[in-house]
């Protein structure tokens, strides 16, 4: 929003003009709503159960397939305005979504991110995970803050660090002195050049994603958040029960595109 020039001694410099600096983009919040009902007669029979209520189960439930929607459209969903915006157009350089929060990618390159598709299906290892991860950062200046990608491809990756794997232990003590599992082996996630990469059993398999958490949030409605409405009785309906919903309105947004990346046709491992 401003710029720089160099002076002179005499340290004169041009007067500075107010320069559009920022390019506002917009999203609409989703809506997502799980309904639970609750018949008349389901309650009366459940009075004396004996194993679990009906109610708790359905509360439950609610809860788990609430995740599982999310998780979905969080790797699926590119073009349905009316499900949450997922990671297939947040991370991307037109692609797959030529505009994001309302601008075009086309004609803002400031608004693209990293995005490579291997010509070949190519073994993720660690030199290219840190070739992945120069190439984004490279771009903005920032590293990513994290990679995540299916369980079959970290698998394949977790194999070029297994090998390398050393285990050191003081003299006189073993490897259970102080730990009731013995010895620790594998990763939770795979360190490369400063950056965790993760697994994810929702994230498709072959991709990796590169992101950065500082610019990438999921935005959600301070006055429905997973709110409960309370039961009401569907007696208007003509039915004896009650029915209850649970709201949410979110959306994920990105706000600096270049801070992220995206690399497809990665090999995995079929688990």
């Amino acid at each position: 929003m401003v710029t720089g020039q160099w002076l002179g001694y005499d340290g004169s410099f041009n007067q500075p003009g107010v320069q559009p600096g920022l390019q506002n983009a917009e999203f609409n919040l989703k809506a997502f709503t799980t309904a639970i009902p609750f018949l008349g007669f389901e309650g009366l029979v459940q009075i004396d159960y004996d194993v679990v209520p009906l109610i708790e189960a359905r509360m439950n439930d609610a809860t788990n397939v609430t995740i599982d929607t999310f998780a979905t459209a969080l790797y699926g969903n590119v073009a349905n305005q009316q499900q949450m915006i997922g990671l297939p157009a947040a991370v991307d350089d037109g692609t797959f979504a030529a505009t994001y929060g309302g601008i075009t990618r086309a004609t803002n390159q400031f608004w693209k991110s990293t995005y490579v598709h291997n010509g070949a299906a190519t073994t993720p290892t660690r030199n290219l995970m840190m070739q992945y991860i120069a190439q984004v950062t490279k771009k903005n200046g920032e590293m990513p803050k994290m990679g995540i990608c299916g369980v079959g491809t970290w698998t394949l990756l977790t194999q070029d660090f297994m090998g390398l794997e050393r285990y050191v232990i003081t003299p006189g003590d073993n490897f259970t002195e102080h730990s009731s599992v013995g010895a620790h082996a594998g990763f939770q996630a795979c360190m490369v050049g400063g950056v965790p990469i993760y697994c994810d059993p929702k994230c498709p398999e072959g991709i990796l994603y590169l992101l950065n958490t500082d610019y990438l949030s999921l935005y959600i409605h301070e006055k429905a958040g997973f709110q409960f409405t309370g039961f009401e009785s569907t007696l208007p309906n003509g039915q004896f029960g009650y029915i209850g919903a649970i709201l949410t309105l979110l959306e994920l947004v990105s706000v600096k595109e270049q801070c992220h990346g995206k690399f497809d046709n990665l090999n995995f491992l079929n688990i």
